[in-house]
């Protein structure tokens, strides 16, 4: 029962962040990393039950921007590929407020490719799921205050801010993007 509750809780905090709230401050250290293809697709993307509709081209979009917003901040010299696929989601529309509030969720399996050894980081996709903010409230769904448009970029922002997350977890324990650059040292001539 406290695993449960602990789990609960860890989903709320989460959900309650804005994936873009720190977009203004410094990237986290992630070693020697530079974004080099943001590429996602969404062959076998779901529509979830009670769902909002928006076209393939569109989820992709708003993923590959969010991505990108987050992860063009690191300029290291080794360069890295994200492949995303869109698996599912749900844009949640207008509920009956303090009876059903629906949340929107973005699922996205990842793969990191490391373009200098020319092989996969991870040998099974990644998978990231991702609930909307908390911004509107628990009491009041994002389908009467957002458009779907709306709710997908929060969502996807959720999502690169999930990658994010994971991918400095890695780097910590597998020492992914090691390597950076060891500052230069000017030799100081000696003097007699």
């Amino acid at each position: 029962m406290i695993r449960v509750l602990a789990v609960l809780m860890s989903v709320v905090m989460l959900a309650a962040c804005n994936g873009a709230a720190d977009l203004g401050k410094s990237a986290v250290p992630l070693g020697d990393f530079n974004l080099q293809h943001n590429i996602a697709v969404a062959p076998k993307a779901q529509k979830g039950p009670l769902s909002r509709e928006v076209s393939k081209e569109v989820l992709v979009k708003a993923l590959t921007d969010a991505t990108q917003e987050r992860f063009g901040r690191y300029n290291g010299s080794r360069n890295y590929h994200f492949g995303m696929s869109i698996e599912g989601y749900v844009l949640a529309q207008p509920g009956i407020p303090l009876v059903f509030a629906p949340k929107s969720i973005l699922i996205v399996k990842v793969t990191v490719w490391d373009d200098a050894k020319n092989k996969k980081l991870n040998s099974k996709p990644y998978q990231i799921t991702v609930f909307e903010s908390f911004d509107q409230g628990p009491v009041v769904g994002s389908g009467y205050t957002k458009s779907a448009e709306e709710q997908l970029k929060n969502l996807s922002q959720n999502a690169a801010k999930a990658l994010e997350t994971y991918l400095v977890k890695q780097n910590r324990a597998e020492g992914w993007f090691k390597g950076m650059p060891e500052p230069e040292v000017v030799a100081e001539a000696e003097t007699e």
